[in-house]
């Protein structure tokens, strides 16, 4: 090119940019230079996109802080404004008896709920959070929800149908106060009637978990994870049913033959009914801690079962692990959890993943592979959509239909254990005394995980006591008069009902090395029969108890397991309303010295069979 026709082009150029700068100053109204364009395709909030383009366009505008507050699960007494709104903490918990500020009613659930996505949908990102609760049999921690039996009862019905209508009324009563996640159910396959969380197990058997499983993850979340659904939880991945001595976080001393057989069924088949979270049980298997567990989390759950949702850790649970907090927080991580239930210690979880992640101990991949398992549960359960409750669903908690269900579940999960001269059903006409430290006890009768952690006694909650259940039945309730302990049994008395059994209590809390009853229960019973009275006895327990002192003085024995509020289901089969059709979920002892006992054990010889259940 001459160099009068580079000036002419340069001439050209120079003018060609002066108009387009003019333009541009004229058009914004400022006389800066202009600035890069914004990106106003922001796929992940287009709800036509698919899941995983969102997925993949919210985790490519995170940075890696962000990307880690994602992995958090805190407890709602430390969610505070910078946590969620400033550092958008992934999730938010109330553990077993954390209840709002304002009051354990609907509304202050709802409201506080609401302000906790209220304060996470205006962070830079606007990332919604996951609430979690422990709705392990109902709604359990709100007051006026109703409380289903616990699994082991619900095992006893035989009728996945019947459980799936169950955890879908509690799936109900959970949306109604916005929370969209709960810790349940759990899929344990107890194996040792001294395990404090055996009523927890819908039975010791893998077939009969592993359809009780499936029909309450259908409950929850129904054919598939939406915005209708509450997120399900399986838990406690695995063998925490089959601890070496039945001790809760204990030793699981078995070969992975057994390991596959009995243990990793139920979640087999829960994935493949589309559960989308799973927890990690405190436990070992064979010395190794389950939530440092490579092999088990990354290889089995994750690779070889396909599981595509979060892996959460129990509360507290990686603080277990081997050595300081930035290697429990490495081994932990790396074995493939995704998030970490801390529930307080916020910023030093945060502070301490990001300098695994910066000194190359933990892997951005990781890291990508956990936010994208817990954003894609987010996007597929609508909450970038529809974040806040849904306050039609509010009214629904305890509600009378979700009574009914409930009281259902009752009727169908007692197990008739001796009816001696067929005295039932009781005749609503005869003269009836009630005696029994649980009779009329509505805290007593729904357990563990009810309203607290390890439950309580008293009118903790509303419901139906099996002695006002009884009054509600009798053609005259006068007819029924009621002593705690059985003294001074009333003249003319036709036949006696006492009601026995366990106090509340939960987890590592419930371990027990002898599950004889107690003195006071046994006198109970054996008062009656001084009296000369036929005696009903209604056992209420979160597991087998041995029976040998009663068995030959109650003329018959009903166990009742814990059927929570609806009392009233235990008057129904008590009278003949409905029959008897409950079959045992868990082989019944003779002595403590059978326990540990199991169906297809050798020289199996309990006092009832898996599967027994008289009826009338």
């Amino acid at each position: 090119m001459s160099y009068k026709s580079f000036i002419s082009a340069m001439v050209v150029v120079l003018l060609f940019a002066f108009i387009v700068s003019c333009s541009k100053n004229k058009s914004s109204g400022s006389t800066a230079p202009p600035v890069a364009p914004v990106d106003t395709k922001m796929v992940y909030k287009d709800r036509n996109a698919t899941v995983e383009a969102r997925v993949t366009d919210l985790l490519s505008r995170m940075n890696l802080t962000e990307k880690i507050a994602q992995m958090a699960q805190i407890e709602r007494s430390v969610a505070t404004e910078t946590a969620v709104k400033n550092w958008n903490i992934g999730s938010i918990l109330s553990g077993g008896g954390s209840q709002p500020y304002a009051g354990n009613n609907i509304f202050a659930w709802a409201n506080q709920y609401d302000a906790f996505q209220s304060l996470a949908t205006t962070s830079r990102l606007g990332i919604p959070v996951l609430y979690g609760v422990d709705a392990v049999h109902g709604h359990n921690n709100v007051y006026g929800a109703v409380i289903f039996p616990h699994n082991i009862g619900l095992g006893c019905t035989r009728n996945p149908v019947l459980v799936e209508s169950a955890f879908k009324a509690v799936a109900e009563e959970v949306a109604g106060t916005g929370i969209d996640w709960t810790f349940a159910p759990c899929i344990a396959v107890s194996r040792d009637e001294r395990w404090g969380r055996t009523y927890e197990s819908f039975g010791e058997t893998p077939e009969l978990v592993s359809q009780m499983g499936v029909a309450a993850v259908k409950g929850l979340q129904g054919s598939s994870l939406n915005s209708s659904s509450v997120l399900a939880c399986i838990k406690h991945f695995i063998a925490d049913g089959g601890t070496t001595g039945g001790k809760d976080q204990g030793n699981a001393q078995i070969d992975e033959a057994t390991l596959r057989a009995i243990y990793l069924p139920p979640y087999i088949s829960a994935i493949n009914a589309g559960a989308k979270s799973v927890m990690i049980s405190y436990s070992s298997w064979n010395g190794t801690k389950m939530h440092a567990h490579k092999y088990l989390i990354t290889d089995v759950l994750k690779n070889e079962l396909g599981f595509s949702g979060i892996v959460i850790s129990d509360y507290q649970a990686i603080d277990q692990l081997p050595g300081d907090y930035s290697t429990q927080v490495e081994s932990s991580i790396n074995a493939g959890i995704d998030m970490v239930m801390l529930p307080f210690a916020t910023q030093q979880f945060l502070t301490t993943l990001e300098n695994l992640v910066n000194n190359g101990r933990v892997s951005q991949a990781r890291i990508n592979d956990a936010v994208t398992r817990i954003l894609r549960v987010k996007f597929q359960l609508g909450l970038f959509e529809t974040p806040y409750t849904d306050r039609a669903k509010t009214t629904t908690v305890g509600a009378s239909a979700h009574r009914s269900v409930a009281r259902e579940c009752v009727r169908q999960s007692l197990v008739l254990l001796k009816n001696s001269n067929n005295i039932l059903p009781l005749n609503k006409n005869n003269k009836i005394h009630v005696s029994g430290r649980i009779a009329d006890d509505i805290g007593k009768q729904c357990g563990g995980w009810t309203i607290n952690w390890q439950g309580g006694s008293g009118n903790i909650t509303e419901g139906t006591t099996i002695l006002q259940a009884i009054k509600n039945t009798v053609t005259a309730s006068t007819n029924i008069s009621f002593t705690v302990d059985g003294t001074n049994i009333a003249a003319g008395s036709q036949v006696g009902v006492v009601v026995i059994g366990e106090d509340p209590y939960a987890e590592y809390q419930g371990d027990k090395q002898d599950l004889s009853l107690s003195a006071a229960d046994i006198r109970a019973v054996q008062k009656f029969k001084q009296a000369g009275v036929p005696v009903v006895v209604i056992l209420i327990s979160g597991r087998p108890m041995i029976l040998d002192p009663i068995i030959n003085d109650a003329d018959a024995i009903m166990a009742a397991w814990l059927p929570g509020t609806e009392g009233q289901g235990v008057a129904d089969v008590l009278f003949g309303d409905y029959h008897p059709s409950g079959k045992l979920s868990f082989s019944w002892p003779r002595t403590m010295a059978q326990v540990p006992i199991n169906t297809g054990d050798a020289n199996y010889d309990p006092l009832f069979p898996y599967g027994f259940g008289l009826s009338y």
